[in-house]
């Protein structure tokens, strides 16, 4: 389980995070919404300790994160897989070599045999073929990147995937795939999902639940269908200017 309760970030005389209160329950997908610069992936990173919060807490399986030590937070981050909204790829490393870096047990991880194994199932998660695995990230497709950023995510069989901005710069099929496959891991893998975005059309097709961030906070937490019910005019904004043709909607 994930639990920020009153969560409080500025940058200088910016705040980012003005009190937010998020829940994610075990198994289950939350999508969080909001424009850009909004501070979605600030409040992403503080779930895997890369930012602190200023006053709040942050609480995954019953452990305040900012309060753990280096190797109690090490130990966390094994359970935690993360897609970084550009595919964060290494040039010069191969799509093996690249995947393997999920792999967070250093024993695994030095074990080739291991390795030779572990890196065509996840290529096989994310439908990528096992001849992906030689190539550089320069000879792949924007989308063929992004799902590689997602087999590393889950190399390392975590119990918890964030995704920032996935669909981040791909057109509106390879959009689609991306978003079939978040849907695929949380189900096969039993995963619990945060995925960051700016999509509304991509979040109610893969989420359990949505959220809106909005002046640095959460201003509705609920399913799609009461998302679209809201009465609140930051939701109604938000969805008049981003999300006209939803079916939803009709």
């Amino acid at each position: 389980m994930i639990e920020l309760r009153g969560v409080r970030k500025r940058f200088g005389d910016q705040v980012v995070l003005d009190g937010v209160d998020f829940t994610v329950g075990d198994g289950e997908t939350v999508a969080l919404l909001g424009p850009s610069g909004t501070g979605k992936s600030v409040l992403l990173k503080h779930i895997i300790g890369l930012i602190r919060p200023d006053a709040g807490a942050v609480i995954v399986d019953g452990r305040e994160v900012a309060r753990l030590g280096r190797k109690e937070l090490s130990e966390l981050r094994t359970t935690i897989g993360y897609v970084f909204q550009n595919g964060a790829l290494f040039d010069s490393m191969s799509v093996f070599e690249n995947i393997r870096l999920g792999i967070t047990d250093e024993k695994l991880f030095n074990d080739r045999a291991y390795c030779a194994e572990r890196i065509p199932e996840c290529l096989k998660l994310v439908n990528l073929e096992p001849e992906a695995a030689e190539k550089l990230p320069a000879q792949l497709s924007g989308g063929m990147r992004k799902r590689v950023g997602i087999a590393r995510a889950i190399a390392g069989q975590p119990k918890y995937l964030l995704y920032d901005e996935p669909t981040s710069g791909l057109d509106p099929v390879n959009a689609d795939i991306i978003d079939d496959l978040v849907k695929h891991l949380a189900e096969t893998l039993g995963v619990t999902s945060v995925m960051v975005t700016h999509d509304v059309r991509g979040a109610f097709r893969v989420s359990d639940r949505v959220a809106l961030l909005s002046d640095g906070q959460i201003v509705l937490e609920g399913t799609p269908k009461e998302f679209l019910a809201s009465a609140d005019p930051r939701v109604r904004a938000f969805l008049e200017r981003d999300f006209h043709n939803h079916p939803f909607a009709a």
